[in-house]
């Protein structure tokens, strides 16, 4: 009986050895993600699709519909952070799988009843959104309590490559199940994918020790200031969250008035604008996988940098397109590319380097508090997008929005990102 945790530990360490894809905690991890993400993509197209399709909805609900779906973000983003460090990680995601899993499951049996209703998927949309915060958190928690520094690199590109690939296959898979079958019914499959999430997280086989409650830190309120204090002493985690924060108000804004800009000045069609938009997903998949390697050869801050500037300055081009030419559609999808591929290396890689210097119990708070701060600055971006577009015209406004993405990049040029070399550094010394 005594020999059990030891062994235990002795089989972590070597894992900790081999490949992650040898790695059974991590290949659990991995393929439980992949299932969830699956599930999200193909809820984010049938819950809309059910609401204009089989209740009828205009504009208004809609757009009522989707705020409901991100507004838990910015209501429990920062709670969810505290409950991961206090749980396992494992139980929140399984969790919140199962629980996603059983409301989307529940609305078509509403549909089949005739019992289906907008407050009932208003409902449904804001609940599923709690869970989806909960699951996020908690799995960008997850890494580093499973595998060694050596190889969150590693983990976290497989981790966003799959995520990625769910952002190309998953739309078209829920269009083809609402096409076969019906939106509502659509959900069924959705449920069944969070199904398999839960099912394949659960076969984690790392237990964790939730860390102890001392009475100094056994407050909610006082753990969530934990966390904004730690990205306030941090100078590498305070410059994470204000490029993040810039990068997310003024791309929110530019996707505004770039959905204008694609019909409304470019003259795209439907088909081209779709196709344009697609050249975004192969485009992330790729910076996955190069978030992998080039850390490890040039050194984590330049390419933070150089990657951060190419992504960003690559937009600058958009505002300078003109026609609807096949010329013109095919520029917008090497920009697109362009940008997805950079843009996502600077994802992976700058979430490699939270992952590294952020202590262990405070995992989640970090991501929550980065979340919160990131996403709370898009809503006011976008609206004021909109308005920038209508002020100063699209291609003026487009050309100043993407000026301001590199304020994300000048953040980071200023603080000690820039400067991370080769090797992760480390978190900070505890006490």
């Amino acid at each position: 009986m005594n020999d059990g945790p030891a062994v235990k530990e002795q089989g972590r360490e070597r894992a900790a050895g081999e490949s992650l894809w040898r790695h059974r905690d991590f290949m659990a991890l991995w393929t439980g993600q992949i299932a969830s993400a699956f599930g999200w993509q193909i809820a984010q197209v049938a819950l809309p699709l059910v609401a204009v399709t089989t209740l009828d909805t205009g504009g208004t609900e809609l757009g009522l519909l989707r705020s409901l779906q991100q507004a838990p973000v910015l209501l429990f983003a920062l709670f969810v952070g505290v409950w991961v460090d206090r749980w396992r990680v494992r139980s929140m995601m399984a969790l919140s799988d199962l629980g996603r899993a059983v409301l989307l499951a529940a609305l078509p049996v509403a549909y089949l009843l005739d019992l289906l209703s907008l407050p009932l998927l208003f409902v449904a949309a804001f609940a599923v959104g709690v869970f989806t915060v909960c699951f996020d958190v908690a799995y960008q928690s997850a890494l580093p309590r499973l595998v060694d520094r050596g190889r969150l690199a590693q983990g976290n590109g497989m981790l966003e490559g799959s995520r990625s690939a769910s952002q190309i296959g998953g739309p078209a898979l829920g269009g083809g199940i609402v096409s076969l079958l019906s939106a509502p019914l659509a959900l069924f499959g959705s449920g069944v994918f969070f199904l398999l999430s839960a099912f394949s997280i659960r076969r984690i086989g790392r237990v964790e020790t939730p860390p102890p409650r001392s009475e100094e830190s056994a407050g909610m309120w006082r753990q969530i200031r934990e966390g904004f204090q730690l990205i306030i002493d941090e100078a590498p985690l305070r410059a994470v969250a204000v490029s993040s924060a810039a990068f997310q108000f003024f791309y929110a804004g530019l996707m505004t008035m770039y959905l204008l800009f694609l019909p409304r000045t470019l003259h795209l069609s439907g088909a081209e604008v779709g196709l344009v938009l697609a050249a975004l997903g192969p485009g992330a998949l790729v910076g996955s996988f190069l978030a992998a390697v080039l850390p490890r050869r040039f050194g984590y801050g330049v390419v933070l940098m150089s990657t951060a500037v190419i992504a960003d300055g690559a937009l600058l081009l958009v505002p300078f397109l003109r026609g609807s030419s096949a010329a013109t559609v095919v520029a917008l999808m090497a920009i697109n590319f362009v940008f997805a591929a950079f843009a996502q290396t600077v994802d992976v890689t700058v979430t490699t380097v939270r992952l590294a210097i952020t202590p262990a119990d405070i995992q989640g708070r970090v991501v929550a508090t980065i979340n919160f701060v990131g996403m709370g600055l898009s809503p006011v971006g976008a609206l004021l997008g909109g308005v920038l577009g209508g002020v100063v015209g699209l291609r003026t406004g487009l050309l100043v929005a993407a000026v301001g993405l590199l304020l994300s990049p000048l953040c980071m040029l200023l603080s000690p990102l820039a400067r991370v070399g080769k090797a992760l550094p480390e978190p900070r010394a505890e006490g």
